[in-house]
């Protein structure tokens, strides 16, 4: 018996066993191909809400294009007792990112016209709210924490949204040296030309 045929019989006894037990099939195509079986069979990912946003936006009012350009739209969210304890130490911070499920948001479309543009741009090099993944990020002032309540300014979220997560804003780490691109400001309407 050579060395090359023993290899060979482990390998094809190996195969024997994975298939008895149904698994050689998924494990195969999965090795072969994994961006192919993704797009087939696509991985469930599933967020649960850790709090809600109570403010004063709603489908008749909207809400503003960028939340921390206007300060003056205030509102709390309301975190889920079972994460209370995961507010702590965050009054130390200014600022914090929250990310949300923009639960009002419709279907997606590319290119977007941004309000105030003269162009269209590819959705993602926009701000659009309608997205392939309705996930919202923002930046908002945190005035105070009371218990498991959190006192807000330069909202930009509606009513009810669910919030999936809280973070800290730090200006060393989440405001890096990149050049300010005025002409892609002013084309997509957040900057007015003089």
């Amino acid at each position: 018996m050579s060395h090359h045929w023993l290899i060979q019989q482990m390998v094809y006894m190996s195969l024997v066993v994975l298939i008895l037990a149904g698994c050689a099939i998924p494990l195969l195509a999965k090795t072969t191909q994994p961006e192919e079986q993704i797009k087939k069979d696509p991985v469930n990912i599933v967020y649960h809400p850790i709090g809600v946003f109570h403010t004063e936006l709603t489908l008749q009012t909207g809400a503003p294009r960028q939340g921390i350009l206007q300060p003056e739209n205030k509102g709390t969210i309301e975190v889920y007792p079972e994460y209370q304890e995961a507010l702590r130490d965050l009054e130390k911070y200014e600022y914090i990112i929250v990310i949300y499920h923009m639960h009002l948001s419709k279907d997606w479309h590319t290119p977007v016209r941004p309000p105030s543009s003269s162009r269209a741009f590819g959705l993602f090099a926009t701000r659009s709210p309608n997205r392939p993944n309705s996930i919202g990020l923002s930046v908002i002032k945190l005035e105070k924490v009371e218990g498991n309540i959190l006192h807000l300014s330069g909202i930009d979220a509606f009513d009810k949204t669910p919030v999936l997560d809280i973070k800290p804003w730090l200006p060393s780490i989440d405001c890096p040296g990149g050049k300010i691109n005025l002409d892609i400001e002013e084309k997509i309407g957040l900057k007015k030309k003089k």
